[in-house]
């Protein structure tokens, strides 16, 4: 069961009240999720949450809140909005020796605050842990759309021809220079993922700029900071259903930030055997008999 860390105040001033800590316990019980711990970390309160395996909109502050929210029916579940767009994202068949999908949204007119943002990377984490079983499965980019240009292409090359200046990093590397120096770093673990492959996933822009070598690490060119307005983002994955998933929790959860609130827009993907438009952000009504109901 994933759990969550989330600052205490941030979290009561999104529910519009505050609770002893008693009361937050038995509202996390009615709702179906488990208040784990209370720690303070410089002088801050925090709380530990657990959450289903299968709630992946419970596990940002976001989501939490916005669900807790409309389970004690003070706020309605928003009309989320896809609206159609111009870019698209094509997928080269050399992909599925290794990470055969690829699904993209955009997030327009974005506001960023160091809380959002570290929100939205902490979201991006959980996803990967969970869902993405470590990113083996599933792996996320999230890039500032005003430092690229699409048509955006996702295909796979040998090591030896991949080349750039991966995130936060100083210096243009081949992708086997990359791979030796992050064996010392927390990427240590995803490397194996596509290490013995003959060739390596990559997503480009019409100018050639490399975004990401999914699932190990983003380009620095496009880079996500507080001045980003406009935020393109891809998944690649192994199963296409959980890279829709992912896909439709990102932009679910922060399209509230976005100035038309819960809108995002639409990227064709196209595959060599047909072409699909993510995200759906669809909302889905499941019947229960109520006496079977706990």
């Amino acid at each position: 069961m994933p759990t969550i860390t989330v600052t205490r105040d941030v979290l009561f001033e999104r529910l519009g009240r505050t609770y002893t800590e008693e009361e937050f316990e038995d509202e996390c019980f009615d709702f179906g999720i488990e208040l784990d711990d209370v720690v303070e970390e410089e002088e801050i309160t925090k709380f530990k949450i657990d959450i289903p395996a299968n709630r992946y909109d419970l596990l940002c502050v976001e989501g939490l809140s916005r669900a807790l929210n409309v389970f004690r029916e003070r706020v309605t579940i928003p009309k989320f909005v896809v609206n159609d767009g111009s870019l698209k994202l094509i997928v080269d068949d050399s992909v599925k020796a290794v990470r055969p999908y690829c699904v993209a949204a955009v997030l327009r007119n974005f506001s960023f605050t160091q809380e959002i943002y570290n929100s939205f990377i902490l979201l991006q984490d959980k996803l990967h842990q969970n869902i993405g079983r470590e990113r083996s499965l599933v792996s996320i980019g999230t890039h500032d759309l005003d430092t690229i240009k699409g048509p955006f292409r996702y295909e796979a090359l040998p090591p030896s021809e991949i080349k750039f200046q991966p995130l936060n990093q100083e210096e243009v590397m081949t992708a086997p220079q990359m791979f030796e120096k992050f064996r010392q770093t927390y990427l240590k673990p995803y490397l194996q993922i596509i290490e013995d492959s003959p060739v390596y996933p990559l997503i480009t822009d019409a100018n050639g700029v490399v975004l990401s070598l999914p699932p190990i690490i983003n380009g620095d060119h496009s880079k996500i900071t507080l001045n980003t307005k406009n935020i393109f983002i891809e998944v690649t994955a192994k199963d296409r259903e959980k890279a829709k998933i992912v896909l439709d929790t990102i932009c679910c959860m922060f399209s509230e930030y976005c100035t038309e609130q819960f809108t995002c827009e639409a990227v064709d993907v196209c595959f060599s055997d047909g072409t699909i438009t993510t995200p759906k952000m669809a909302i889905e009504k499941k019947h229960a008999v109520q006496n079977r109901c706990v």
